[in-house]
């Protein structure tokens, strides 16, 4: 048996008016369990090669030249940058007597920080990230604070690498004070004493942006000394590929550590900070369940966790004795997704059918009192804060609501806007609703839909089904000025919550992960048909788009079913199943996919939707556009590269087969807003232009 032949020879087709860039076949094979696997583009795993680099400009001006040929791309430029041009302000957070916040005007390609001494008092500029690049591709975000409010760690990004950069401020000058940390990744910092704790690699051994990463390990550094100093905490010799995070409870009395084998399950470990030599202590063992500390108080600590609870709950351990544990909010038929202690209060985040709700209990779980949202369906986060917090802060969004803040007085319980955006359109146009389809299977899956009113269901509106499946993540409304490009223009956004996902707890996660990945595709392609079979659209008026592991869930799509879209938009995805988990963290995978070195069974499940790998010669592929970035050091490029390259070989009609490569970038996030608007356009455009929708005659150039 051999996986992948037939797509291994240059694209000869002239013929249709697409000449790609030449990419060079090697024979290069593998065998796993018996089976000869073909990897004719491995030579574009490696990032560092002139011939890569020459591949990657040659591609890039291929896409460009095409894309610039599009009637649609100037005119929804221009409608996006003024759509995206109002002010963005993030939630203050109160650090001392003063309050800090993310406010961007409009088009600053990084939102700034400022300071105000009250609440509505004057701003004044604390960090601005715009001046630590030319192009805008440094971001910086505010971390912990110390325990006299005088330091605060700054965490800064280059070009939406991963790798990170931790700076520590001076809250009162407003300046750097010169300590700065390298080859952190996947930390946070977490103040205790005169320095705080974080998780760092060592330097890597070979591309920073594709070389594996091992041995993430726990570091407390001390203000004012170098980083060579750092004092070890936590590291595991033995077991090179395990995540591991430290975070101290908000009295300073017990440092929690986090350790998890890759994205899904977690234990917990406890050290007494005010007895340290007697060690850590295990407080919830093993990797089967998903677990944090929310906080400790009178004696116990609170911990969220699915353990015998599918959809959560909150439980108090007591640290002496772990036998002593008493449900502080027990698990219900909604997903317990976040809790927060904040101003002597719990408040409890539920997801329900996809939408948010916010309930408020004492720290011992009574008096339980929801708190009254804009709507029922919306997606909210905030409620943070001290113990001595006597306000909070939240954000609420919708579709057709722009993300707004609010302030929360925990005197009153009630609810003020902070900050509103004024955006250039009327959303009472515009409706939301949720419908359930079934999958394959019989399973019953929930789909957003979101449109015009008025709008008439003749098949014909251009139709954008957007997904991701995966990793215990859900997808909730929120939202997006790029997305009124396509509402404006009468067309259908459609966001269904499918299995893999965590919109209803474990077991909807579990239903679609390692052997039961399938699950995921089919229930997007059920979508999809759902929406034709409706009257929303047809075939060739439907884009099927995801990133990350929604980029997989595209390429597997699209592979499966090359007849069901006209437009596919696989975005940063993971593309190669069989050796993935090769590259930077990609191992932290594999209790989400499994390994194809590791078992027969999970090599055949992985070969058999493995997008890359079953792409076939002569087949009509949808217009695609796959898109990636050169610093993507999560999902490394070369699975874009590969399966762009193997596509361009195999398309068997005259639709297009681009790769969208964007420079000084990464997996998305931090991207400055002149690469935002850019992308968005082109995605649009692309889109339009292969559905055959015609530009408005007032939009013509």
């Amino acid at each position: 048996m051999m996986l992948g032949l037939g797509c291994d020879s240059s694209p000869t087709n002239t013929s249709l008016q697409l000449d790609y860039p030449s990419t060079r076949v090697t024979d290069v094979k593998d065998t796993l369990w018996n089976t000869e696997v073909d990897d004719p583009y491995r030579w574009l795993e490696d990032d560092r090669s002139a011939e890569t680099e020459g591949w990657v400009d040659s591609q890039i001006s291929f896409t460009q030249s095409y894309l610039s040929r599009i009637d649609w791309r100037e005119p929804l430029r221009n409608r996006f940058e003024a759509l995206y041009n109002y002010e963005k302000i993030g939630m203050p957070r109160k650090i001392g007597n003063r309050y800090f916040l993310s406010i961007n005007n409009g088009l600053q390609n990084q939102s700034v920080w400022y300071v105000r001494d009250s609440i509505d008092g004057e701003d004044r500029v604390f960090l601005d990230p715009n001046s630590l690049s030319e192009d805008g591709t440094v971001t910086a975000s505010l971390g912990s604070a110390s325990e006299d409010d005088r330091y605060i760690a700054v965490t800064q990004n280059a070009a939406g690498s991963d790798w990170q950069e931790i700076h520590v401020w001076d809250l009162a000058t407003g300046q750097p004070q010169g300590d700065v940390l390298k080859w952190v990744k996947f930390s946070g910092s977490s103040w205790v004493g005169n320095g705080f704790y974080y998780s760092r690699y060592p330097a890597p051994d070979g591309s920073a942006f594709s070389a594996e990463n091992t041995f993430h390990s726990v570091y407390y550094h001390e203000v004012g000394t170098p980083q060579s100093e750092d004092k070890l905490v936590y590291r595991n010799d033995d077991e090179p590929n395990r995540y591991h995070f430290a975070y101290s409870t908000e009295d300073r009395r017990y440092l929690i550590l986090s350790t998890s084998t890759g994205t899904d399950g977690n234990s917990l470990d406890y050290l007494d900070l005010q007895a340290p030599d007697a060690g850590w202590r295990s407080l919830v063992s093993g990797f089967d369940t998903r677990c944090s500390v929310a906080d400790h108080h009178d004696g116990r600590l609170l911990v969220l966790t699915d353990e015998d609870a599918p959809t959560y709950r909150l439980v108090g351990i007591n640290v002496q004795d772990h036998s002593d544990q008493v449900d502080i909010i027990p698990a219900s038929q909604h997903l317990l997704e976040g809790v927060s202690s904040t101003g002597g209060q719990l408040f409890a985040t539920y997801l329900q059918n996809a939408c948010n709700a916010v309930v408020r209990l004492e720290m011992d779980g009574s008096n339980p009192r929801t708190i009254t949202l804009p709507t029922d369906a919306g997606s909210v986060g905030g409620f943070g804060g001290k113990s001595s917090a006597t306000e909070t802060f939240y954000v609420f969004t919708s579709f057709t609501y722009p993300t707004t803040v609010y302030r929360y007085d925990m005197a009153t319980g009630k609810s003020t806007v902070f900050a509103a955006p004024q955006v250039d359109f009327d959303p009472a146009a515009f409706e939301s609703k949720q419908v359930w389809y079934s999958s394959k299977d019989g399973t019953k899956v929930p789909m957003f839909i979101v449109h015009k009113k008025g709008l008439k269901m003749d098949g014909s509106n251009p139709t954008y089904l957007y997904a991701y499946g995966g990793f215990n993540i859900s997808l909730t409304p929120s939202f997006s000025s790029s997305l009124l490009l396509l509402l404006e223009n009468d067309g259908v956004y459609a966001m269904p919550n499918l299995r893999g996902g965590g919109e209803f707890g474990e077991d909807w996660h579990e239903a679609g992960m390692l052997l039961k990945k399938q699950n995921v595709f089919d229930d997007f392609i059920a979508a999809a048909e759902y929406l034709i079979e409706s009257g929303y659209t047809r075939s060739d008026r439907l884009a099927i788009a995801g990133g990350s592991n929604g980029g997989l869930l595209v390429g597997a799509t699209m592979t499966q079913r090359p007849d069901l879209a006209s437009v596919a938009f696989p975005a940063v995805g993971v593309m190669d199943m069989l050796r993935y988990h090769r590259f930077t963290i990609g191992w932290g995978w594999i209790p989400e996919y499994g390994c194809a070195d590791s078992s027969k069974a999970d090599f055949e499940n992985l070969a058999r939707y493995s997008p890359y790998h079953n792409l076939k010669p002569g087949t009509s592929y949808p217009s695609t556009m796959v898109t990636t970035a050169d610093h993507d050091d999560r999902v490394v490029p070369a699975h874009s590269f590969k399966f762009a390259a193997r596509l361009q070989a195999c398309q068997g009609s005259e639709r297009p087969a681009l790769i969208r490569i964007e420079k000084n970038a990464g997996h998305g996030a931090g991207k400055p807003t002149s690469k935002i608007l850019d992308e968005q356009a082109d995605k649009w455009a692309f889109m339009l232009h292969e559905m055959n929708v015609p530009l408005p005659a007032e939009q013509a150039p």
